[in-house]
């Protein structure tokens, strides 16, 4: 169910098969019947990316690629580094110079070659074309690249393997780019063409940073949204994608699983933090962060019901963030 044809082509540093954790003081705090999480923060590098970039630099070494470039906003330029150093593939990482600093330190460390922009990932990615004019690097574009998103469905694999096959009624997944989002949904689609699960398939939740949401922006305004959408920096990196290149297929996605949107206040994001770190022990990224604190704006739309069977993500570490954190 993966596209590399050589095993001897394969990448790894051991990513995938992170934990279901299940969230039981949260339950019992705020009446919910049945809340899981999966917590992406174990993956090497911590974070979901290494399960994307995995396959995109097994990929480039079966491809014979030998020089590649990201515009990142922090944690897919730590994996690609990461699985480049291991695969012996030439790198370069464009990333936001207000990136915190360990995502500046890790990219150096595995060698990489660091750029840094002053403004968001799409400015970053302006870079990336100015630097790649003449061809010479392969671009690991979020879904220009189409191995990543091969990687990345693994989530969706182990979801239903780790529930014995039988779905949630509900996935909450903090979108950036959105190819998790897609991902996800993709492997659930292969799975009942396998014959391996049955519908209903959960709904599939976006939720972004009210800094940067142009997944509910065009959600709300599928025409006119890039007209009244001004971004800015959110302290969750990761959902700062102002532009995202997948935006029709997260649309659909969200369309086709009866899901929603939902923006998230910085505020909101902090006590987010605070809250699941006292009650669960789990120190979430920002963007996972705001994948809990839109349960309630869920509830109160009646998107969900507190008796759902209930999955979040948590995309990446909180400990990377801990220098941003009052």
């Amino acid at each position: 169910m993966l596209p590399v044809q050589n095993k001897k082509n394969i990448v790894s540093l051991g990513e995938g098969m992170t934990p279901l954790i299940r969230l039981n003081n949260l339950e019992n705090k705020h009446g919910f019947s049945h809340l899981l999480m999966k917590d992406e923060s174990l993956n090497p590098t911590g974070s979901f990316k290494a399960r994307g970039i995995s396959m995109a630099v097994s990929k480039m070494k079966e491809l014979g690629i030998k020089k590649c470039i990201i515009p990142t906003a922090g944690s897919a330029g730590g994996a690609l580094a990461a699985y480049c150093s291991k695969a012996n593939i030439d790198c370069i990482v464009i990333m936001p110079t207000h990136t915190p600093d360990i995502f500046k330190k890790e990219c150096r460390l595995y060698d990489a070659e660091l750029i840094l922009v002053d403004g968001l990932i799409s400015d970053c990615a302006k870079k990336v074309n100015e630097i790649n004019g003449n061809g010479n690097y392969f671009v690991v574009f979020t879904l220009k690249e189409p191995y990543r998103l091969e990687g990345k469905k693994t989530m969706g694999y182990e979801i239903a393997e780790q529930l014995n096959w039988k779905l949630p009624d509900a996935i909450i997944y903090p979108a950036g780019g959105g190819t998790g989002l897609i991902a996800i949904w993709k492997a659930f689609r292969e799975l009942i063409a396998l014959g391996w699960v049955a519908e209903p398939l959960p709904r599939m939740i976006a939720v972004q940073a009210e800094n940067c949401a142009p997944i509910l922006a065009a959600y709300n305004s599928p025409v006119n949204w890039k007209k009244s959408f001004a971004p800015k920096p959110s302290i969750a990196n990761g959902l700062v994608v102002p532009d995202p290149f997948g935006m029709d297929l997260i649309q659909k996605t969200i369309y086709e699983s009866a899901g929603d949107v939902i923006a998230v206040s910085e505020k909101a994001i902090m006590d987010g933090i605070n809250e699941v770190t006292k009650a669960e022990g789990i120190l979430l990224s920002p963007e996972g962060s705001a994948a809990w604190k839109a349960l309630t704006i869920l509830v109160a739309k009646n998107t969900i019901n507190k008796s759902d069977k209930i999955l979040l993500l948590n995309t990446g570490s909180g400990n990377k963030y801990t220098a941003n954190l009052p």
